[in-house]
């Protein structure tokens, strides 16, 4: 048998220490995913069936659907929690006033850095990032002693304010690489064929940041739907409550609505639909 040669026998070496942390590494994403992905598979498969108790599985029903959407308990012969239909109405609100106005200041704010020398751009784009550094209950705190110390009543309006600070910077985020992209000259040849500042904005500008604004848009109504802690220290104790607090009070009487199951399983497939279409309008996009 022929002998093999130093170099032969290095090659295999370094073959077989490639697959090993292919293997390895691949392992790892996996489990990874599986750890993130299976509590939601659970809730999705856990809402068809009607046991109160989650893991219980007692059969196969869209009792719970059915539940959340007509209001009313037909095997138990009693109404869903009332709290729950206010809690999601006010959490859409509150996410579609802070994503619009988060989006329209953020754009704003990012054409600014844009324009600003470059050390000026980059002290403000450190003071942007800050705030999403920052932990939650930290801007909750500093944002309820500002609104006592205004002497500001708490309530819808506070909330609303609270999520758009926090929402801002990520849409500045978001746009900033839009404008990095985007030929500077296009502005400049708009104003000198005669259109206005405001014309120049709405007819070159937008058109050229759209998908950055659309993305800053969903990702702060996401960030807003799944806020917490700011919420909680500025909704005051006037009765708001959004889906975050209502999960939160409903866990601490000792269990949590059966009917937010299937809630969550749909907000979970609307939020999966989002990503499937925008990221296959980037690649028409890029074709």
């Amino acid at each position: 048998m022929k002998e093999l040669t130093s170099a032969q026998i290095e090659a295999r070496r370094r073959a077989r220490s490639l697959r090993t942390k292919a293997v390895i590494g691949n392992t790892y994403l996996w489990l990874l995913l599986v750890l993130l992905y299976a509590p939601i598979v659970l809730i999705i498969v856990f809402s068809f069936t009607k046991s109160k108790v989650f893991g219980n599985w007692t059969g196969f029903t869209v009792q719970l659907y059915e539940n959340l959407f007509t209001g009313y308990d037909s095997t138990a012969q009693v109404r869903v929690d009332p709290n729950l239909y206010r809690a999601v109405a006010y959490t859409g609100l509150i996410a579609l006033i802070a994503a619009t106005v988060s989006t329209i200041l953020g754009t704003l704010a990012a054409i600014g850095i844009f324009n600003m020398r470059a050390k000026q751009r980059r002290a403000i784009q450190l003071l942007n990032s800050v705030p999403m550094i920052n932990p939650d209950i930290l801007t909750g705190i500093s944002l309820f002693l500002l609104f006592v110390f205004l002497g500001i009543s708490r309530g819808l309006v506070t909330v609303c304010i609270a999520h758009v600070v926090f929402c801002t910077p990520y849409v500045v985020l978001s746009v900033l690489p839009r404008l990095t992209k985007m030929n500077p000259n296009i502005y400049e040849a708009a104003l000198d064929l005669g259109a206005t500042p405001f014309q120049a904005l709405r007819k070159v500008l937008i058109p050229e940041l759209r998908p950055g604004m659309i993305s800053g848009f969903i990702l702060a109504l996401t960030l807003s739907i799944d806020d917490f802690g700011v919420t909680f220290f500025t909704k005051g104790s006037g009765g708001l409550e959004t889906l975050s607090t209502f999960i939160y009070a409903d866990a601490r009487k000792g269990g949590l609505t059966p009917e937010l199951r299937p809630l969550f399983s749909l907000i979970f497939l609307v939020i999966l639909v989002l990503l499937v279409v925008m990221n296959v309008r980037a690649e028409k996009q890029k074709k």
